[in-house]
């Protein structure tokens, strides 16, 4: 488990990225009213499967509607979507032993006040995190530029994990981005960018997007699924 990357293991790593991203773009039909979260996490198995170079999932997929959204972990039910859900769908695939890993959180329905603030919320800190993400930076700080929005926003006690995570040969390796760690980003590191609101009996929303340290900033490997407050219905008319 190295922390730095070689370029080689990025190539493989972007591969994965893509793959997954192929597999969100084949699903989105799925995650409307009336499927159930495990339909779509199985469906979204399959399609990765069928894809040249994937030996598998890098983690069981997380589709967790409504409720079971307040669990950053969740795991797959058979709770029917509603509107009005807010589903969140975290997923990689694994490629030559290199995973992928990125979360989106989809909006089913008419959007409620409190939904759009949770929402325009987890974006903005994550946007300002992939903006701040760059060698040298410490892991602390840059979990701190997320954090601060969120906790300006009145849902700081809501955050209730780090930032994100190293990726490479496992899904979650070093360094973390967290409050309590010592270590640096470095050229060639590559890792998570993720925060989020989990509100218990409302939902969550987690927005995740894997970036490589690069010599001039960092590079959004995940970058497809569009990021838009709006009806999923809006959203696929978008791709």
């Amino acid at each position: 488990m190295a922390l730095i990357k070689t370029p080689a293991e990025i190539k493989t790593m972007k591969r994965a990225a893509k793959a997954a991203q192929s597999v969100f773009v084949s699903a989105l039909p799925l995650i409307r009213v009336g499927a159930t979260e495990r339909e779509i996490s199985l469906r979204m198995e399959e399609l990765a499967l069928e894809l040249d170079g994937v030996s598998g999932l890098a983690f069981p997929p997380i589709v967790a509607s409504g409720p079971n959204g307040a669990e950053p972990h969740a795991e797959v039910t058979d709770r029917i979507l509603e509107s009005g859900d807010l589903v969140t769908v975290d997923f990689g695939v694994m490629i030559d032993g290199y995973t992928s890993d990125m979360t989106r959180t989809f909006l089913l329905g008419p959007v409620t006040q409190e939904q759009r603030k949770i929402y325009d919320s987890v974006k903005r800190a994550q946007c300002a995190g992939l903006a701040a993400a760059r060698a040298g930076i410490a892991c602390a700080e840059l979990d701190a530029v997320c954090r601060d929005i969120i906790e300006k926003d009145g849902y700081g006690e809501y955050f209730i994990h780090t930032t994100g995570h190293g990726i490479g040969t496992e899904v979650h390796e070093d360094p973390r981005l967290g409050n309590n760690s010592d270590a640096c980003l470095e050229t060639g590191m590559v890792v998570t960018i993720e925060p989020g609101i989990y509100i218990e009996g409302l939902g969550g929303v987690r927005i995740e997007d894997t970036i490589v340290i690069t010599e001039s900033g960092s590079e959004v490997i995940t970058p497809l699924i569009p990021k838009n407050r709006i009806p999923i219905t809006k959203l696929l008319r978008l791709i």
